[in-house]
């Protein structure tokens, strides 16, 4: 345990550095809240109404196999889109990387609310689909990072968790922006309606999400940790390289802390839909309702979990919601087995209440891991990685376990392991919350 950290940060605290750290805060915020709006309205939409449009030649089974692949195929491209931004945003800043993914991620996003089905245009349509999930999985995969550790090089007195803590907010927040337009659309159009026309509204307002990020994030000013790099000549020459030869350790620490929590919220979060629509037949908007409720505990308890980490440390913070999450595993199945709509509710609520803990301190923890020539790099490369392992595979690990054994239990059983996985890694790793960033590396 330690005292609130006391860190050399750029700023001095004055109106101006003040200013300037609220202006990156809500740039990195907005910027992600569309990242994940992006994620989560894709991944609805896979549950949803994807194998029935997109793969109508399959059975249902295997149709909505086959919409989740494709759902996982932005997952397998983040980390080359963290490699690629990474290295441009450790040469040549931060700023104009971060308007470039907002940009690849929003213009694919719109435009998947634009494909024909597999009725207009048979085997070409799914084919469509995933080229536009390859495409927004580069533009995902370069967002996060810069947006995190942008808030880091900023911020001063301590509060590094709990400021990064609000740029994980914007996960809740997409969350709840995705399902809340689901949602409505479901509630104001017929069946036949929402299926012919209705699902591609969520989609096309991302780019209206996108000009807002635009317009607040070209008032962000450079990170000035990155310009004091820049004025020593200090950046990197092939951060990409030196991050693979040189951080290596850090990576996998890095993929080992967040891919449990990865599996937890896909399982509490989108597989949720599938199993609660296909194994136990309850109204779709029960069920996004009950995301709602989710998202809504998330978005609450992320800054409590991110302001106490600044507190005690990451690694207990992570550490409490890894046990918290796994304990819950085992309850969250039979409270939606129930078919009581407030135990329907209350699974994923209390899941995200735990899941806060594990995400909040992430964008603290995981830029801290690496030094400042080479941030944008390692912090994406290797939170974007765990999702190769954790979001990309969930969705094919739980059908595929569901289907065999007809049965919720091995579900939990998988997610508790990589559960012990995050904490294996977290309790290796060295508490960073009371060190200088200029320091690390160094």
């Amino acid at each position: 345990m330690h005292a609130a950290l006391k860190t050399g940060a750029p700023g001095a605290g004055t109106r101006t550095d003040r200013k300037a750290l609220r202006r990156v805060v809500g740039a990195s915020a907005v910027g992600t809240t569309l990242e994940w709006y992006d994620h989560f309205i894709y991944g609805s939409a896979a549950a949803l109404v994807f194998p029935k449009l997109f793969f109508p030649e399959s059975d249902p089974a295997t149709a909505t196999m086959l919409s989740l692949i494709t759902y996982a195929v932005a997952f397998v491209t983040r980390p080359l889109g963290a490699a690629i931004f990474g290295h441009f945003g450790d040469k040549h800043g931060r700023k104009n990387v971060l308007i470039l993914t907002l940009v690849l991620m929003g213009t694919a996003t719109g435009l998947i609310g634009v494909v024909p089905t597999y009725g207009s245009i048979g085997i070409l349509a799914p084919l469509l689909l995933v080229v536009l999930r390859f495409v927004q999985g580069i533009g995902l995969g370069g967002e996060w990072g810069g947006a995190a550790l942008m808030v880091g090089e900023f911020s001063n007195d301590g509060k590094r968790g709990l400021l990064g803590s609000l740029v994980q907010i914007a996960s809740p927040v997409g969350l709840l922006l995705a399902n809340a337009v689901f949602s409505i659309v479901t509630f104001l159009v017929s069946e036949e309606a929402f299926f012919a026309w209705g699902w591609r509204v969520p989609f096309l307002l991302s780019t209206v999400l996108v000009l807002v990020g635009l317009w607040i994030r070209r008032q962000v000013q450079e990170s000035p940790l990155f310009e004091e790099e820049a004025a020593a000549d200090e950046v990197g020459k092939a951060p990409l390289l030196e991050v693979v030869t040189c951080h290596w350790k850090r990576v996998l620490l890095a993929i080992g802390s967040r891919v449990g929590s990865d599996v937890t919220f896909y399982v509490f979060n989108v597989f949720i839909l599938v199993y609660g629509t296909t194994q136990l037949g309850l109204p779709r908007q029960t069920l996004l309702t009950a995301v709602l409720f989710g998202a809504a505990s998330q978005a609450v308890s992320i800054p409590m979990w991110g302001h106490l980490c600044d507190r005690i440390g990451r690694r207990p913070v992570l550490g409490i919601g890894a046990v918290g999450a796994m304990t819950w595993g085992f309850a969250f199945f039979p409270l939606l087995g129930s078919g009581v709509d407030a135990l329907v509710f209350v699974a994923p609520a209390v899941g995200n209440f735990f899941i806060a803990a594990m995400w909040g301190p992430l964008a603290a923890y995981v830029p801290e891991l690496f030094p400042t020539r080479v941030r944008y790099t390692g912090a994406g490369l290797g939170f974007q990685s765990a999702g190769v392992f954790g979001g990309a595979l969930a969705p094919i690990i739980t059908a595929a376990l569901v289907t065999k054994y007809d049965t919720w239990v091995p579900v939990s059983v998988y997610l508790a392991a990589l559960l012990v996985v995050l904490i294996s890694c977290v309790a290796i790793a060295r508490e960073t919350a009371a060190t200088d960033l200029r320091e690390i590396g160094r």
